[in-house]
């Protein structure tokens, strides 16, 4: 990955992944892992999306299930559309994706991975409670605060990472090109500032903020609640998902703070490694909600019984009485009807014997028995 930095750049970088690397090895193992990641997450992502779509179609939707949902599309457009990028970038080793692809690469995956750590910080203000479905604009569910939360989230995501938009260019090698991001001498100064307030701003306060407030909301909900079993619950929860979250891009924004301001280059299997799990903390935020929090792990189990049962109801079987009432009364109906039809039922045999004994009138000098006539009469 050698290549020579201009004179005029105060700090040289790769856009879109590592470049220049030598050996197979490299070009294998890195696309393969994250194409696995890609996959599963993205499958994972999806399945949480169902699960709260369908809790909020229902009338089973809360403030923090919505901001969630928010997250896990998050993360399923940083598996799509971030991953697969990189996951080119080191298997070619060049640059192959258009200049278009190269300005906004860097800048798109940040702003997700901003976007991510406000969103978790603002589910400290959403309230847990379930959205009434009949009075969902009521004081349990706010829409219009969660939308101008997020769309005020997405603003601030936007913004903050415009100078990898800025600096990011094509650079011609030989045949190929590289994507760099090279920042002019004059603007060494401010932007030297403007690195040490991005990371501190968009992710160091939000996780500290985040871990702190739910540290201490757990404390007090386990020790001083009166009923603290579900809350408590879901406190842990997101409180994994913001620890998660610190740890695993922890690398990735301490390797992109580094080389910005204007230090030497990290190991090239660390920039790897703090990119691996970047993306491997996409995969994980779902798998940590369909594990830990009980309205999601509910809804797979209900997700599965339904894709499951679905061939039993299109087999053919005997088709049930229809009733209005519950199970009990179409047992009872179907019983009743049953031994109706078992009454009305008639042998043939039996039917013409008994018919005949009725129905044929027996002369006296021809009746076999006169001693039970005469009894009778008696």
């Amino acid at each position: 990955m050698d290549i020579d930095r201009p004179a005029n750049v105060s700090f040289f970088d790769f856009v879109g992944g590592v470049q220049l690397l030598q050996g197979e090895d490299t070009r294998t193992v890195m696309p393969v892992l994250l194409i696995g990641i890609c996959i599963s997450g993205a499958l994972c992502n999806l399945l949480v999306l169902l699960i709260f779509i369908r809790d909020f179609r229902d009338g089973r939707g809360s403030e923090v299930k919505a901001l969630l949902a928010s997250l896990a599309s998050t993360d399923l457009v940083i598996l799509l559309l971030c991953a697969p990028v990189r996951a080119v970038t080191y298997y070619r080793q060049t640059w192959t994706l258009g200049n278009f692809a190269c300005r906004t690469t860097d800048w798109f995956q940040h702003s997700c991975i901003v976007a991510k750590t406000l969103i978790l910080a603002a589910t400290t203000k959403a309230k847990h409670n379930l959205i009434p479905r009949t009075a969902a604009s009521g004081p349990l569910y706010n829409p219009t605060w969660i939308h101008g939360a997020l769309a005020f989230i997405w603003i601030v995501s936007m913004m903050f990472p415009i100078p990898q938009l800025l600096f990011a260019s094509l650079l011609p090698r030989g045949s190929d090109f590289v994507c760099v991001s090279e920042m002019p001498a004059c603007a060494s100064d401010f932007m030297s500032l403007f690195y040490k307030i991005y990371p501190t701003v968009t992710f160091v306060a939000p996780v500290i903020f985040t871990i702190a407030y739910y540290t201490k909301t757990l404390y007090t909900a386990v020790n001083h609640a009166p009923s603290p079993r579900h809350q408590s619950k879901v406190v842990l929860v997101l409180l994994c998902l913001s620890g998660a979250l610190g740890l695993m891009l922890l690398p990735e924004w301490g390797t992109f703070t580094w080389i910005r301001l204007g230090y030497n280059k990290p190991p090239v299997g660390l920039l790897m490694f703090a990119q691996f799990l970047l993306y491997a903390c996409s995969s994980l935020s779902p798998v940590i909600l369909m594990i830990m929090y009980d309205d999601v792990r509910q809804g797979l189990v209900a997700i599965w019984f339904m894709a499951t049962c679905r061939g039993r109801k299109r087999a053919p079987a005997m088709k049930s009485p229809q009733t209005e009432g519950n199970g009990a009364e179409v047992g009872a109906n179907a019983v009743g009807n049953d031994v109706s039809q078992m009454k009305e039922a008639k042998f043939p045999d039996v039917e013409h014997f008994w018919t005949g004994r009725r129905n044929t009138h027996v002369e006296d000098e021809q009746d076999p028995v006169p001693w039970e006539k005469e009894e009778k009469m008696l």
